[in-house]
């Protein structure tokens, strides 16, 4: 067999190493100088600036490009939302994509959805400094996440009595899953709070967005249900019902795409629909998500979930494809989300809503259809 070496040296054999050295690697676009001129615009500055230059302006671009081929092909859209955005104002910008029709499901952090809550009934959260004595905070009953100031007894004591009012005339007597407990308090807050369209649980009930917490106890919300919990009135919340449902979704999806914030539990909360449907369900219908964009400033090299690239997902089945339709963005999602929300909004045409909330629950029975045979025996002979 004859060798061949690259100008650097290294030795090239066989039929699949020769075709890549006659691979033209130097064919891309050509990197010149970035004008700003005529390109002050967002969608043109992504388009025009950073889809010309290089390391993360152009994957913002990519990362951009990919959430309007997931708009245009009509894909399902789930958004996951993690780190603290909803305490920066980013209930905004996602309420925005929900009324264009931009996402179909939502899976947050509790913090979010809890912190979500304040602006609805004008309860105060301010900008602050980093570089303050805690000591100091505390004692004027001030908590901060990093540079945001949020106050005790005016915003985070009052928000506890409001979830619980809101939660009042909820059955709980019967299992539910997290997005039907956040749908009712979004219609709720809808129903009674002063400024609702604040608030990402409302615009999530009016368009009827199902919001799951991939984690229920960790947050606020979950420590006030303790509440009505303690005083005899059983909170039956079961979690496995929010792993039935967002599958069951999934799985009635021709194409499905997702928007990761961050990283987090909500990430793998929603990657692991298809191993729920492959590993668990023997249901080969998708074989993995078909669009990816992550806005996140977490390395792979940790060993943690929050970095995980798609390459690595695409070895656990949870992605069709790892390049291509996938794109990583390494940089905080405080800068990067408004700017892909935005350039959707300017060059995407607004979509009619899926309203997925309101075919959950028949979904979730059709999928118990889909239970392997030889499973389904077994449990049957233990029963």
């Amino acid at each position: 067999m004859s060798t061949h070496r690259t100008p650097c040296g290294r030795p090239l054999g066989g039929d699949g190493d020769s075709q890549a050295a006659d691979r033209d690697y130097f064919s891309g676009r050509t990197i010149e100088p970035l004008s700003l001129e005529g390109n002050t615009h967002v969608a043109d500055l992504i388009d025009n600036v950073y889809a010309n230059s290089g390391f993360n302006g152009r994957l913002l671009a990519d990362g951009a490009a990919l959430y309007k081929r997931m708009i245009e092909n009509d894909a399902t859209i789930a958004l996951t939302l993690a780190g603290a955005m909803t305490p920066i104002g980013m209930s905004g910008v996602l309420n925005s994509l929900i009324e264009h029709g931009f996402v179909d499901v939502i899976i947050s952090t509790g913090a979010n959805l809890y912190h979500d809550l304040h602006r609805a009934y004008d309860a105060p959260m301010r900008q602050g400094s980093p570089f303050v004595d805690d000591n100091e905070l505390e004692d004027q009953g001030i908590a901060r996440i990093h540079d945001v100031y949020i106050h005790n007894d005016d915003t985070l004591i009052a928000t506890d009595r409001i979830i619980l009012d809101l939660y009042a005339g909820f059955d709980g007597s019967k299992p539910f899953s997290t997005a039907q407990l956040h749908n009712y308090l979004g219609k709720r807050v809808i129903e009674h709070a002063p400024s609702p369209e604040k608030s990402l649980l409302a615009t999530a009930a009016k368009y009827d967005v199902p919001v799951y917490t991939s984690s229920p106890g960790d947050s606020s919300i979950g420590m006030n249900l303790i509440i009505p919990h303690l005083a005899g009135n059983t909170v039956n919340l079961n979690p496995i019902l929010d792993v039935i449902e967002t599958t069951a979704l999934v799985r009635e999806s021709k194409v499905n795409g997702v928007v990761i914030v961050g990283g987090g539990s909500p990430k793998n909360f929603y990657l692991q629909t298809q191993a729920t449907l492959t590993q668990i369900l023997d249901d080969e219908k998708h074989m993995g998500h078909d669009y990816i964009l992550q806005l996140t400033t977490d390395a792979p090299h940790w060993g943690g979930l929050s970095g995980a690239t798609p390459s690595e997902a695409q070895s656990w089945g949870k992605i069709k494809e790892a390049r291509g339709n996938s794109v990583v963005v390494y940089s905080c999602a405080s800068l990067t989300l408004p700017l892909v929300a935005s350039y959707a909004m300017t060059r995407c045409k607004k979509r009619t809503p899926k309203r997925m909330m309101q075919n959950v629950a028949e979904w979730r029975q059709k999928l118990a259809q889909h239970i392997p045979a030889k499973t389904l025996a077994a449990l049957q002979g233990q029963a």
